[in-house]
């Protein structure tokens, strides 16, 4: 099975609280899951939003079995499923129309750093926060640093927003790869800076992983749960960086080690 099929399979087994909150371009669903208990501070966890970092859905799925003894998260494993499969299938993934397109836009039919969905739109840099102005913004299709034409312009990161926006979050955290790093600032005044390292420095302590800024980057998830919804936010870079793109099934394991308590030490902080 390809990592959609694994996911889906993964959602429909679950018996605990779960949703479909949207579907990709492709018309895949966006699936969420929720665990622990509500009624207290909730998270969101978000994985896979880059394609070929498709291997951080094994761990969201990890996380959902691990659970929470305290507190609650909603973990969307897998917020590209389109781009996923181009990175996994190539592009006998989308319908024979859209093929010559994006194999143009790749230079070739090998996928496998492909970062963005299936209209060539990176979706961590499609949010309304600094959108168009980051270091690498690109504003053309392209594998990977394309804004797209308009904030939200994208049906998998529309679902984000809605998501997010209903579920008012106490935090967000991202899972990607690689560097073992954590980003957790944007723009935040002084004092709502302070808060967030301090949680930053539980995710820390929690994954071994050093925290950072990435003054370059903007209209990612973190950035917009930060500057709009004002709350905690992180990007977690999980994965050694000797690994190369896409970091496959060979990585899992570490990554998952240094991972896998990660949103119970954050939910017990809040």
């Amino acid at each position: 099975m390809n990592v959609y099929e694994e996911v889906q399979a993964f959602y429909h087994g679950y018996r605990g609280k779960k949703r479909v909150i949207g579907v990709s371009r492709e018309g895949r669903e966006i699936f969420a899951l929720f665990v622990g208990s509500e009624g207290g501070a909730v998270g969101i966890g978000v994985y896979a939003i880059h394609a070929r970092e498709w291997i951080t859905a094994y761990l969201a799925m990890q996380h959902v079995r691990r659970g929470l003894p305290r507190g609650g998260v909603w973990v969307v494993p897998l917020a590209n499923p389109d781009g996923a499969l181009l990175v996994q299938e190539g592009a006998e993934s989308v319908p024979l129309s859209r093929r010559g397109g994006l194999l143009y836009l790749n230079g070739g039919a090998d996928f496998s750093l492909w970062k963005a969905n299936a209209r060539a739109v990176d979706l961590n840099v499609n949010f309304d926060a600094g959108w168009g102005t980051g270091r690498q913004n690109v504003r053309a299709p392209a594998p990977a640093n394309y804004i797209g034409p308009a904030p939200f312009s994208e049906p998998e990161t529309q679902a984000l927003r809605d998501f997010t926006l209903e579920q008012s979050p106490s935090f967000t955290v991202s899972w990607h790869t690689k560097g073992e790093v954590i980003y957790w600032r944007f723009r935040q005044s002084v004092l709502r800076a302070m808060r967030d390292k301090k949680y930053a420095g539980v995710l820390s302590a929690a994954t071994g992983y050093p925290l950072a800024e990435a003054p370059g980057s903007a209209g990612g998830y973190k950035d917009w749960c930060v500057e709009k919804l004002k709350i905690p936010a992180f990007t977690v870079e999980a994965g050694r960086e000797q690994f190369s793109h896409p970091l496959g099934f060979s990585a899992l394991a570490d990554i998952v080690t240094k991972n896998l308590d990660a949103l119970v030490k954050l939910s017990y902080a809040f």
